[in-house]
């Protein structure tokens, strides 16, 4: 996964504060029976996972904690990994299933997204459907150790990916958009679990206006919804790790299309400060897509933004 632009992700920058797939049960063997850890109330260690959202028997919006040892003695799957951006070669991970978590802790069937947070306020979201395909895993142990001995970032070598990170046994795209392919959601440095409604958090970004239905802009939409959204926001939704959210971005797509998509392509060939990863693979019915999706916003969003519409 390229996130370089790290540089805010700092140990204090941690918040203060379902059934098992085949392959999964081929890993485990037969696991026995485990009953679910109580939740903690408050925080006693960096390592502790914040759970927030719609949790099964608390108020809307309330915070609670598992320890590592907590999530350690759930059932655990593991995996040789070979395909996983994060690392350069082949590697064991073990955890616990994205699904069995969602199966213990949402509170009813419309909690059918979980939001991963990390330190520096990357989101990756993981759809019901995302997860029946996929079955992510939140990692506990890499080539059996903890995350004080796990490697460094792949991108800088220069960052802890611990406490937590999300992986995959394997990941073959469930779908193509032009030159986007379903892209595997792999966040390192992972401090927080959400339990959400998919409709309430994708409706903030759902595309407006007379042209909301047509089928660029859906494209447009859905490409979005698995890579824009993990790092820019609309509102309280989405990522606020790229400090420019929704509106910036249909401003930007609606002054002038053609920056908008070779920035998106290669955003350093604009601004060489840049911090985004580019995406060279994207074509021009690729950006054309989101270009039309983002300009949906520029009605209502265009004259908020004025002050934030100089390029990036």
């Amino acid at each position: 996964m390229h996130r370089p632009w790290i540089g805010l992700f700092v140990a204090g920058m941690f918040l203060a504060t379902g059934i098992t797939p085949p392959s999964a049960r081929r890993a485990l063997g037969h696991a026995a029976v485990v009953s679910f850890p109580e939740l903690r109330t408050g925080r006693a260690s960096l390592f502790d996972l914040e759970l927030a959202g719609d949790i099964a028997g608390l108020a809307p919006g309330a915070t609670r904690f598992l320890t590592r040892d907590d999530l350690l003695a759930l059932p655990q799957v593991s995996y040789p990994v070979t395909d996983d951006d994060n690392f350069t070669g082949p590697t064991q991970i073990s955890g616990v299933l994205l699904e069995e978590l969602a199966r213990k802790l949402s509170a009813n069937p419309e909690s059918d997204m979980v939001v991963a947070i990390c330190g520096d306020q990357y989101h990756a979201n993981y759809t019901d459907d995302y997860v029946a395909k996929h079955h992510p895993f939140l990692a506990l142990k890499i080539n059996g150790n903890p995350p004080s001995a796990w490697p460094k970032d792949r991108e800088t070598h220069a960052y802890d990916m611990g406490p937590y990170l999300i992986s995959h046994a394997k990941f073959t795209p469930a779908f193509k958009i032009f030159s986007y392919a379903d892209s595997a959601q792999i966040p390192w440095g992972v401090v927080r679990l959400e339990f959400r409604n998919e409709k309430a958090v994708f409706g903030a970004i759902a595309p407006r206006g007379p042209q909301s239905n047509n089928e660029l802009v859906q494209a447009g939409y859905r490409i979005a919804q698995q890579n824009c959204f993990r790092c820019h926001n609309m509102g309280d939704e989405g990522g606020t790790k790229a400090r420019h959210p929704w509106p910036v971005l249909s401003a930007w797509a609606s002054v002038s299309p053609e920056y908008f998509s070779d920035y998106v392509r290669n955003p350093q060939s604009k601004n060489p400060k840049a911090q985004m990863p580019g995406n060279p693979g994207y074509d021009s019915a690729t950006t054309g897509a989101l270009v039309a999706y983002f300009r949906t916003f520029s009605a209502s969003s265009l004259p908020q933004a004025s002050g934030s519409s100089e390029k990036p």
